[in-house]
This record gives structure tokens, C-alpha cells and sequence, in this order.
């Protein structure tokens, strides 16, 4: 079970409101139907859940399940916070690098044919080009742990990865090297730019050919190649904790949280973005409610496709293989932390990681709730998936 959200309005309530007119163009994918289905069962009766009472004021509190989907709003707070933790056991206390990856918006036609095979391209043109520039300019293995967003602050399809390079290598003598002489960036940003754009493009023309699909695709490609292509490198980031949560802003993002939602009406949604034209500024954008849902449902990954990735030294194989030492002698006993967290509760790390305490009465905010009955789950009625969630909406 997850925090609750205090938001006003919630992605789940434009599904219910929005989702037919959608559901009856056709275009929506089965993997996408079953999606805004889960988001619809989250934390409602349909999931189970427990029947608490309050020690203090006897009040009755129900708790339902999450659905645990992924790209569900409701339940990434947690899984986020684990994921840092865990990843604070294993980053270098080194200075980090954050290296946006982009791809002109022409190529997107080829994400929508098969989205699988354009990111898989984008994952392996941009290790490789980390790694090429790790060893011509230093000499040595460097890394990146890398994250995959599909979306722009509007919910247009912007597929990037998000990758933080630690400023450190292992050279092939076998010792560390420090790398990164400047603070604004750890490569020439020109040189990696074009060096990306070569390794994609040569990528993905390969790719089509093998599938024969390559004569449909050769407008968009003569466009991007004509294009100058941008690999963004902000400033350095000094201490391995900072970077670890800096990350974790990017980890489990979804492309819109309940707390960016303003307003919905009877046919639009008004969410809040930023608008990167206008030195970031948070500003209001509208949609009808059936676009917002089209563009939301643009960025549903296939089943088991992995958007967290780590490349070189950060690699488990390469950690496996090489003798390094990848907890900083700064941080933490962790071997005591371990130690102490394998005796906590399932409500105890939620409230040392989220600060948010499941056993605290909602309502007299000083009571302890305790579990008197567990709610089993709801089985769905016999049918399809398409008719079940057409049962759901307005």
C-alpha cells in the first residue's frame, strides 16, 4: 500500500471522465487499455485492502491497494525512495556530470512504428558514445547510470535520456583516474553531439534495413541528418549523495504527477508545465480531456521494457569483475544501516524514507490504527479488458 494523494484532481478521474470517447477511436494499444484499467482499480475496493480502527477515537479507516503499474501517479513515491537508497550503497563519491541525450522530434514517426527498437538504439549510441569519449580523451572505463523519458513538460512525445556520469575512470593498467578539467562540462558538448548523431543514425539505418522497413522511414532521416543535433552537459555536481537524489528526480517520473493537474471541466484538462522558451517558467496549459489521455498514453512502455540502465563502471557485471571500492568512506556505516533496516517494518521504512506515517489516525491525527479485518481483492467479471474498462467510464 502507498501514501495517499491529497490532490484535488487525480489522472484516474480524467480517465473515468475522458476514457470512452477514447477507448471508441481504436487507438489505443492493448498494453495502453490495460494501463489507464490500472489506474482506474488503484486504491479503490476492486484491489482489497484492510479495515483499520483507530486506538483512540474508534474511528473506522479503509486502506486500499496500489496497483503498482508503473506509469500510475499513486504509487511511484515509494519505489523512487527505495531506489535512491539502494543506489546510494553504489555510486563513487566523486563529482558527477548530467548529460542530456535528445533526438530531433522528425524521428519520432520511427518511436511510434516500434518504440522498443528506437530506445533500445538511443540506450546504445549513447553508452557508446560515453564510452568512446572516456577512453580517447582519458584513457580509461568510465560510466553513467542512465534514465529513459518519452515526454516534454506538454506531454508531446520528447524521447532523451537523462544520464549522470561520475567523473572518475578505470584505466587499463588498472587503477582510477580522475577525469572532467572543467566544472561546465565533461566533454566538448560539439564533439559529443556529432559523435551521437553519427552513432544513431548509423544505428537505426541499420536496423530498418534488416526489418526492410527503410524506404518508409527516408524523409524523417534526411531531416534529422540535416539537422544539428544537441547533447545538453549541466554543471558538475560535487558529493555522491547530492547526485543520487538529483537522479532520483528522473528515476520514477511518469509524464504527469496528480500534483501538476489544475483544473478539469467537462472537456478540458489544465495541467501546469514548463516552458523552456521562457527561462522555465511554470505555466498553465489546457487540453480537450481526450488529447490529454492520447498524449499520456504516448509514453506506455511495453511489458518489461527497463528505463533505468547502467553503463561501464557502474555495470554489475564490471563491479563483479573488477576489485573496486564503491562505497566512499564518507557516507554512513552501511553494513549498520543494513543491519538496522532489516528489522524494520513495511510502515516503518515507508516513514523513514517518505516521511509519511500509514499507522497515524487520519482523522484525530494523534491515534494509532491497527488492522482488524483484510479486504479481500475484487475478482473482475468474466470479458475482455477493452469491455471491462468501458464498464468503468462515464
Amino acid at each position: 500500500m502507498e501514501k495517499h494523494c491529497n490532490s484535488k484532481h487525480e489522472l484516474a478521474h480524467i480517465v473515468r471522465q475522458f476514457g470512452k470517447s477514447l477507448l471508441q477511436s481504436g487507438e489505443l494499444s492493448p498494453k495502453q487499455i490495460k494501463v489507464l484499467y490500472n489506474i482506474l482499480q488503484c486504491r479503490t475496493a476492486s484491489l482489497g485492502g484492510h479495515e483499520q480502527v483507530c486506538k483512540d477515537c474508534g474511528v473506522i479507516h479503509y486502506s486500499y491497494n496500489s496497483c503498482r503499474d508503473r506509469h500510475c501517479p499513486k504509487c511511484q513515491g515509494t519505489k523512487q525512495a527505495l531506489w535512491i537508497e539502494k543506489l546510494m550503497k553504489s555510486t563513487l563519491a566523486v563529482k558527477h556530470y548530467h548529460i542530456i541525450f535528445t533526438v530531433p522530434h522528425e524521428l519520432n514517426q520511427i518511436y511510434l512504428w516500434d518504440r522498443r527498437l528506437y530506445c533500445n538504439i538511443l540506450f546504445r549510441a549513447a553508452s557508446r558514445t560515453l564510452h568512446s569519449f572516456g577512453y580517447t580523451h582519458y584513457g580509461c572505463e568510465t560510466g553513467a547510470v542512465a534514465v529513459l523519458h518519452t515526454w516534454g513538460q506538454n506531454l508531446s512525445l520528447h524521447p532523451h535520456l537523462h544520464c549522470i556520469v561520475p567523473a572518475a575512470g578505470y584505466s587499463l593498467s588498472g587503477k582510477w583516474r580522475h577525469i572532467g578539467k572543467y566544472d561546465n562540462y565533461l566533454y566538448p558538448v560539439h564533439q559529443l553531439s556529432a559523435a551521437f548523431k553519427g552513432k544513431f543514425l548509423d544505428s537505426i539505418k541499420r536496423e530498418l534495413r534488416k526489418l526492410s522497413a527503410m524506404d518508409g522511414f527516408k524523409v524523417c532521416l534526411e531531416k534529422a541528418h540535416q539537422k544539428k543535433w544537441v547533447v545538453y552537459c549541466e554543471p558538475s555536481m560535487a558529493g555522491a549523495e547530492h547526485v543520487i537524489r538529483y537522479l532520483g528526480q528522473y528515476t520514477h517520473r511518469i509524464a504527469i504527477s496528480n500534483q501538476r493537474i489544475l483544473n478539469v471541466d467537462p472537456t478540458h484538462v489544465t495541467f501546469v508545465a514548463k516552458d523552456y522558451r521562457d527561462r522555465a517558467q511554470k505555466k498553465p496549459v489546457s487540453l480537450t480531456g481526450e488529447e490529454f489521455l492520447r498524449r499520456f498514453s504516448l509514453h506506455v512502455m511495453p511489458d518489461g521494457y527497463v528505463r533505468i540502465r547502467r553503463f561501464g563502471i557502474y555495470h554489475h557485471s564490471t563491479k563483479l569483475h573488477l576489485d573496486l571500492q564503491f562505497v566512499p568512506d564518507e557516507k554512513p556505516d552501511i553494513e549498520q544501516m543494513a543491519a538496522d533496516q532489516n528489522d524494520e517494518t513495511a510502515s516503518e521504512r515507508i516513514l523513514r524514507l517518505n516521511g509519511f506515517d500509514l499507522t497515524k489516525c487520519p482523522h484525530c491525527k494523534e491515534g494509532r490504527l491497527i488492522v482488524i479485518r483484510t479486504l479481500p481483492r475484487i475478482r473482475s467479471p468474466a470479458g475482455n479488458l477493452p469491455l471491462l474498462l468501458f464498464a468503468k467510464l462515464q
